[in-house]
């Protein structure tokens, strides 16, 4: 019987690092998952890229590599399109926030942030520019947008070119950290899937202010904005002004990328506004 890339990959795989058993964890667009064993005593994870998304997924797996295990999961090897990682079975950032520790969670990304962003020698090759990222934002037709938020399309895009227009120093990003991208583990917090970025270390919290999932409540509370933008400039030494306006960039091309994808945007919808205000405020 033929098999498919995946199982083949999978199988050189399990040989190659002397596993003795798989389990599938998720199959998305972009990869597989799978735990495995080695002996029945440790678990780690095969992470099989799929071509749609596989000069993205490497990026982001040469960044976890270079990351060497302080702040990420750590990655034990890369062979191609298949990478052998750390498994954590922890909880998720995202499921204490959810719990209603939300201070404590903003103090712990934070810190997860400043381990991430550590001067490191040797940075990755090919790290994706932050201005091509923003493309989407910039090429969207506004008239995708619904009527009454596209003054909230046009604004955001002008804070983005303002950002981009202003010079800063670049370094290595995660490019999508979220809550529900932090996971426990015995050795602490630590960030997985990241995209592999290159650009101004404030935008390293923007898709914070919009998460976690599940908790709009929260996310529409101006006083979390506030508190986020506080603890950012005070914790990590970013300018409040332009995390606030990475924040606002970076909802409106997330809403770019669901219209896009026939997604609502119910949430950027919501949050955009307040992300707006609180930039002029700032």
């Amino acid at each position: 019987m033929n098999q498919s890339p995946i199982e083949t990959a999978l199988n050189r795989a399990m040989i190659r690092w002397s596993l003795t058993k798989s389990t599938p964890i998720a199959d998305s667009q972009s990869s597989a998952i799978f735990r495995v064993e080695q002996n029945g005593r440790n678990f780690a994870v095969l992470k099989i890229l799929k071509p749609i998304a596989a000069e993205e997924e490497r990026r982001g797996a040469a960044l976890m590599n270079w990351y060497g295990g302080e702040g990420a999961a750590t990655v034990f090897d890369i062979h191609g399109d298949t990478i052998f990682m750390e498994w954590l079975d922890g909880g998720t950032l995202g499921d204490a926030v959810r719990a209603g520790h939300d201070d404590e969670s903003t103090i712990a990304l934070a810190t997860l942030v400043a381990g991430l962003h550590r001067p490191r020698a040797g940075a990755p090759e090919h790290l994706l520019e932050l201005r091509p990222r923003f493309q989407a934002l910039f090429d969207t037709d506004v008239r995708q947008w619904p009527h009454t938020a596209r003054d909230l399309y046009a604004r955001a895009c002008g804070i983005a070119l303002k950002l981009f227009d202003k010079p800063f120093a670049s370094i290595p990003l995660h490019g999508d950290l979220h809550h529900d991208n932090i996971m426990s583990s015995d050795r602490g917090w630590l960030a997985i899937d990241p995209k592999g970025l290159l650009g101004d270390a404030s935008y390293e919290v923007a898709n914070v202010f919009r998460n976690p999932y599940g908790a709009s409540n929260l996310v529409t509370d101006p006083r979390r904005i506030q508190a986020l933008a506080d603890a950012f400039a005070a914790r990590l030494g970013f300018n409040r002004k332009r995390v606030l306006g990475w924040a606002a960039a970076h909802s409106a091309l997330s809403a770019c990328w669901d219209l896009a994808a026939g997604n609502p945007i119910t949430v950027d919808l919501a949050v955009l506004p307040l992300l707006l205000s609180a930039y002029d405020q700032a």
